[in-house]
């Protein structure tokens, strides 16, 4: 199996998964005009308790031409702005909507197609692509990013998003490095691979440190009420048991469809990491979880995923060599299990410790649709278990 370089995925050292083209730096057609100031006022037309009124009232691009003759930057802009859209349509209001109006569902779904991936906000739409730097000659950090496209607004709601990108940004050099990886233990060179892996503790503890600073940047209470429903999907939701109908698609035949919401675990980073360090998990309801999570990234991200799983010999030249290498190895998986067990923790203080006393922490459902507790407490544990 042929691992390639970062760009051939689209990705870079600097960027990693992040988007190529920061969001204000892409212009959408004036065809676009009306779905663009929609967007720009989503939480002004939110605070009016009547969102559906004013989105049923935006008209319909003529997507196919638009898309005939886009860029990829520009559908992967007018997808971000939809998908805030759709959110926005069926949970701003009291009671969610069970349908998408065509005028939202068939440009959202005809976007979505042309970029590969499912007809739903996804961790790529909330936070890959919908993000700039302030200062375009400064670096990708917490102090010179913001947060473009919103749902409620102000600092907690960038806080939330941001952190997210100043990981993404900071783990960047880490995908560097698991090419480089492949390819050193491959030529058997021992005192490269060692020292790689020492960095890669490196960039885990940075992406912890700016990970722990979270409940900093975004409020609990916040989140979870002013945040958090809006990134709710329409599978395995009990308030939308049968899923979604979105209007004017003919493919769906006015059927309700089921797809997962926005979730962290739809970030590729530590997917990565798992595919360059042979970690595998049991055949069970997480794994199978993970592999429908994985239709929600991008093509180019998860075929470099895919592509580094079927390519890393790192375990096993790491477990013949013994020794030095044997111990820096262990130490890279260790640093990306106290990242989940970071992960675990957050998720605690976001979401179930906002609950109530009464909640289970084994069946308490995240935006996913899944009982989240249990599925990263198994992950982290699974991880951590994979050391030789």
């Amino acid at each position: 199996m042929t691992l390639h370089d970062l760009d051939h995925y689209g990705l870079s050292a600097d960027r990693g998964f992040l988007s190529r083209r920061e969001i204000d730096e892409v212009a959408l057609p004036p065809a676009f005009a009306e779905i663009e100031a929609a967007a720009a006022i989503l939480p002004d037309l939110l605070t009016t308790g009547r969102v559906r009124h004013w989105l049923d009232k935006l008209p319909t691009p003529d997507i196919h031409a638009f898309i005939a003759r886009a860029s990829h930057a520009e559908r992967v802009v007018a997808l971000v702005r939809y998908s805030f859209l759709t959110q926005a349509y069926v949970w701003g209001e009291g009671a969610p909507s069970h349908h998408l109006p065509a005028n939202l569902a068939v440009p959202f779904v005809a976007l979505a197609d042309s970029l590969g991936v499912p007809p739903v906000m996804t961790y790529a739409g909330y936070v890959l692509d919908n993000w700039c730097r302030i200062d375009k000659a400064g670096p990708i950090v917490f102090e010179n990013i913001a947060m473009n496209q919103h749902f409620a607004g102000g600092a907690d709601e960038a806080g939330f998003v941001l952190t997210h990108v100043a990981i993404e940004a900071a783990a960047s050099p880490a995908l560097d490095l698991a090419v480089d990886l492949v390819r050193a233990s491959d030529a058997g060179e021992a005192w490269a691979v060692e020292t790689m892996l020492n960095e890669m503790v490196a960039i885990w503890r940075s992406i912890c440190g700016i990970f722990d600073r979270m409940t900093d940047r975004c409020d609990p209470v916040f989140y979870f009420t002013r945040i958090r429903p809006y990134l709710n999907g329409w599978k395995d939701n009990p308030a939308l048991p049968q899923g979604m109908i979105y209007e004017g698609v003919g493919r769906y035949a006015e059927q309700p469809i089921a797809m997962r919401g926005q979730t962290g675990s739809q970030s590729s980073i530590v997917p990565a990491m798992d595919a360059l360090f042979g970690v595998t998990h049991g055949e069970d309801e997480l794994r199978t979880f993970l592999q429908d999570l994985h239709q929600y990234r991008p093509p180019q991200h998860r075929a470099f995923i895919e592509d580094l799983a079927a390519a890393s010999r790192l375990r096993a030249f790491a477990k013949a060599q013994g020794g030095s290498v044997k111990d820096a190895f262990n130490a890279a998986i260790q640093a990306v299990a106290e990242f989940r067990t970071m992960h675990l923790r957050f998720a605690a203080t976001y979401i179930f410790n906002q609950l109530g006393s009464g909640a289970d922490k084994d069946t308490a459902l995240g935006t996913g649709g899944t009982p989240f507790m249990k599925y990263l407490k198994k992950h982290r544990n699974e991880t951590a278990a994979q050391m030789l």
